[in-house]
């Protein structure tokens, strides 16, 4: 189910960025809003994209991970096994949460955090609000499981929150296991 409205093929092809990883102070800043309109963020969106697409088992990426502290980030969780609603893969600036239930917890990883992760308590269904890059377009995005998790994830990344912020305690992290 893609959301009306979006067309990927207009960004063009974006470039690599290199991703910041913690302590970096971008990480724990609160982005500020964008003109979803405005060339830079639809430039930068198509970054994310291409950034988003050669990092192996990436499913979201924020702006303040590439150094830019913004409210804008993208998600594709498309080929993710734990997916059920999917929207395939889009962009959305000065996202919000309007409603949250169904509060579980899940391991999270990140590549702001590449050697760690952690369980997280979240919302399994979530309303989203927000823009779409290019448009401005406000859009609406109703969503559960997995999706409905790296869309918190990323919010919570554009307010300058990492994953570490949210676990319960010491006892929830762990060190991010290597399969070769």
């Amino acid at each position: 189910m893609a959301i009306e409205g979006w067309d990927l093929s207009s960004f063009g092809e974006g470039r690599v960025l290199p991703v910041v990883t913690a302590p970096d102070h971008v990480l724990s800043r609160v982005g500020e809003a964008v003109d979803p309109t405005a060339p830079e963020v639809v430039a930068l969106a198509a970054d994310l994209i291409a950034t988003m697409r050669v990092s192996p088992g990436c499913v979201g990426l924020a702006a303040p991970q590439v150094g830019v502290s913004v409210q804008l980030f993208a998600v594709n969780v498309v080929e993710h096994p734990k997916a059920v609603t999917v929207h395939g893969t889009f962009v959305l600036a000065n996202a919000v949460i309007v409603e949250a239930s169904r509060w579980r917890p899940g391991r999270e990883g990140c590549m702001s955090v590449p050697d760690l992760t952690g369980d997280v308590k979240r919302a399994s269904r979530i309303v989203v609000s927000g823009e779409l890059p290019g448009s401005g377009r406000k859009v609406t995005i109703t969503t559960d499981a997995f999706e409905a998790r790296a869309l918190q994830h990323e919010i919570d990344h554009c307010n300058g929150l990492l994953f570490l912020d949210k676990v319960s305690g010491a006892h929830a992290i762990y060190q991010r296991k290597v399969y070769l």
